[in-house]
């Protein structure tokens, strides 16, 4: 069904709104003079009558905010002005200017110069099943648009004639150049038009599965043409422009979404981590060997992630919340063990409870689990976890029941933070569960599961972070999460998943990883060596290590089919160039808490493309591969086997000093630097090639760090 026929036009200006012959309400906001808010709602009121992701003044409850009730731009004399002309209106703030045409309701977007950067399709803009629930938004496509965001998504740092879904899943051992779907929602993309000088962003306010097409689908009808779809709810979009290329449009998503947590500096360090531990019989005793090689090796370790086999009972069934008293005997003493070391601990819990858990019973009689529809009981699927190799069946917690939400936060503190855990884990919080009628009690307003699935996981985290908060207040919380959508960033970390062994898999998750940062989620890094696999070559876990310690989250993780485990000291032929580079890593904490603090307080982020870096050098687009972290180093990460050289492209306006040689270069080229085994190339920024540089870069002197690796 296409919404062509408009049968009336409010006389408001701001919200300026359009009503359609079946009674679907298009409704255009001004919520800000650089964003524009689109709500295109099928059945004439919202499906989901709420959103978690968009705040009113920073505020986030949990029971979340009346969709309808996003504060608009005050009118303020000229600042917003409505024309109406015969077939089309025109909406126009300060910066923006939306025409609205009333015969097929397209819109078109032009900038306060009057530049058109982007329009609606033409017979085809906004679309519905009327049979069903999915809706549509079609918009044409320049062949010279760049696309960036998507959030976690594989491939090309453009995703210029890509098709990305979102639907969060357990994506074990993915591959991270062509892999799709993976284990983030997040429906927010920078389109760059160089040949405009501009960009704009999309943020589409929907947690139903969904997909973006940005040119796969070819269709010469309509011709050149990119489009969202999304399998439920209604189409809820925020356009942002910015004064200048993707660095606004990317803060303008924090005005909307909320800015990230700050981390305690400690988990900026080296996090060890490996399922093996506590999968074996004496957990505790293995546990302690990490300390004490971490000690012998000399291998400064910040935090250890407590794998779930803790949770394992004798039959095999992970059940959260609980120790297993044979491989932990003493809980207590293993974690004093740990803080003595100076070694703070994070242990992994996932939001499902299997039928035969303890405590499945009490939270099934307070309503605390997502209930299945006909029967109001929980609705029951199959679990991983189960022991043996063998499905059995849970249930999820329901995040969005006040009883769900505060049992979880009772028994972190309860079972976890009273035995002196420091951190928090959330694991395995894709919520599979795949009936879409499913019901969340939604505080009391209850909803279909479809409608907001990563909803669940937002929760999740922020019952996570407010219990560690409400135990340790005045400290800063740390929380890990694996899935995640706009706004867990106001209350964890995340990572890349469980990415398989491989160089392919290093090379790919830099663009990942970048995708993140463009997406809003600086504070992001991938499982070090790989989680799936083999073990890694010592090659390969030298340059992957190299490669970790410069990304916001630093991680040695793994579950290796071999039966190894990722251990700094794994390989005694390369030992000292992990060390060096572990070292480096702590050197470079406070560097670290520096750029990821100035990321929330300006708005910017922690790690940037080349092209984001200097937005005047076009050449910089091309190079993917490497990044800049901060403003002062520019990272080049080696990921092919034997290579011992590698390429670099240096933005064109700076100079720039290679740390480890020392030698200075001009911007604007590519130049082939040598990468032995012992490092991977890195750049400091120096001064703009118009004025001489000086035999320091400023961030040597700022922050006099030795990049020097142990011989």
């Amino acid at each position: 069904m296409r919404l062509t026929t408009v049968h009336q036009v409010t006389p408001t200006d701001n919200p300026l709104e359009f009503v359609g012959e079946h009674g679907e309400r298009l409704i255009l906001n001004v919520i800000d003079h650089h964003i524009i808010r689109v709500r295109l709602y099928p059945d004439g009121k919202p499906r989901l009558d709420r959103t978690w992701t968009v705040g009113a003044n920073g505020e986030f409850p949990p029971q979340g905010l009346d969709r309808d009730a996003v504060p608009s731009l005050p009118m303020d004399g000229d600042a917003i002005r409505v024309d109406r002309r015969g077939d089309h209106v025109t909406l126009t703030s300060k910066l923006l200017q939306v025409v609205i045409h009333l015969d097929d309701l397209r819109l078109e977007w032009f900038t306060k110069a009057g530049v058109r950067f982007a329009a609606d399709l033409r017979g085809r803009a906004y679309t519905y099943d009327r049979a069903g629930r999915a809706i549509y938004h079609y918009m044409e496509r320049r062949q010279d648009e760049h696309y960036y965001g998507f959030g976690e998504a594989s491939g090309e740092l453009d995703k210029y004639g890509r098709r990305i879904t979102l639907k969060p899943l357990d994506a074990l051992g993915y591959n991270a150049e062509t892999g799709d779907p993976l284990y983030k929602h997040f429906p927010f993309y920078i389109t760059e038009i160089p040949d405009l000088g501009l960009s704009y962003g999309l943020f589409y306010d929907n947690l139903a599965i969904s997909a973006f097409d940005m040119g796969k689908e070819i269709d010469a009808f309509w011709g050149d043409h990119h489009y969202y779809t999304a399998a439920d709810g209604d189409i809820d979009y925020y356009m942002m422009v910015g004064d200048s290329y993707l660095a606004d449009t990317q803060a303008y998503l924090h005005l909307l979404t909320g800015d990230p947590a700050l981390p305690p500096k400690w988990a900026l360090g080296y996090l060890g981590s490996t399922m093996k531990y506590t999968e074996a019989p004496d957990a505790q005793e293995q546990l302690k060997q990490f300390v004490d090689k971490c000690k012998e090796h000399d291998i400064p370790c910040s935090m250890f992630h407590l794998s779930s086999g803790y949770t394992t009972d004798e039959q095999g069934r992970r059940n959260v919340f609980t120790w297993n008293r044979s491989r932990v005997p003493d809980p207590s003493a293993m974690v004093e063990y740990f803080h003595n070391a100076g070694i703070k601990l994070a242990a992994n819990i996932k939001p499902h409870l299997l039928t035969t858990h303890p405590n499945f019973e009490e939270v099934k009689q307070i309503g605390g689990f997502i209930k299945d529809p006909d029967t109001g009981d929980p609705a029951l699927t199959m679990m991983w976890s189960a022991g043996g190799g063998e499905s059995a069946y849970g249930a999820y917690i329901d995040f969005t029941s006040e009883a769900g939400y505060n049992w979880w936060k009772a028994k972190i503190k309860e079972q976890l933070l009273a035995y002196g855990i420091d951190a928090i884990w959330n694991d395995n919080n894709e919520f599979e569960l795949w009936d879409d009628d499913a019901i969340c009690d939604g505080f009391g307003k209850p909803f279909r599961l479809g409608l907001g699935r990563p909803l669940q996981t937002l929760l999740m985290a922020r019952a996570s972070y407010e219990a560690v908060q409400e135990y340790h207040p005045g400290e800063p919380p740390f929380v890990l999460t694996r899935s995640a959508c706009p706004g867990v960033q106001r209350y964890a970390q995340s990572w890349s998943g469980d990415n398989y062994t491989s160089w392919h898999t290093l090379k790919w998750n830099i663009p990942m990883g970048l995708g993140m940062a463009l997406s809003g989620f600086p504070n992001y890094g991938h499982d070090i060596g790989g989680f799936a696999g083999p073990a890694p070559d010592p090659e390969l876990f030298v340059r992957w290590v190299q490669a970790g310690i410069f990304m916001p989250r630093f991680a040695i993780h793994s579950w290796n089919s071999d039966g190894t485990v990722n251990e700094p000291w794994m390989y005694p032929e390369v030992l000292s160039y992990i060390r060096a580079a572990i070292k480096l890593r702590h050197q470079l904490i406070d560097y670290l808490a520096y750029t990821l603090e100035w990321a929330v307080i300006k708005t910017r982020m922690a790690l940037y493309p080349l092209s984001l870096f200097d937005q005047l050098d076009e050449r910089a687009r091309e190079y993917q591969f490497e990044y800049m972290l901060g403003d002062d180093l520019l990272i080049a990460p080696v990921f092919e086997p034997g290579a011992r050289v590698r390429r670099v492209y240096l933005p064109a306006r700076y100079h720039w000093r290679d740390v480890y040689t020392g030698e200075w270069y001009a911007g604007g080229q590519e130049i082939e630097v040598p990468a032995p085994l012992g490092y991977i190339p890195v750049f400091a920024v120096g001064e703009p090639l118009s004025v001489p540089h000086s035999e320091q870069s400023e961030f040597e002197r700022l922050w006099k760090i030795s990049f020097e690796a142990e011989s």
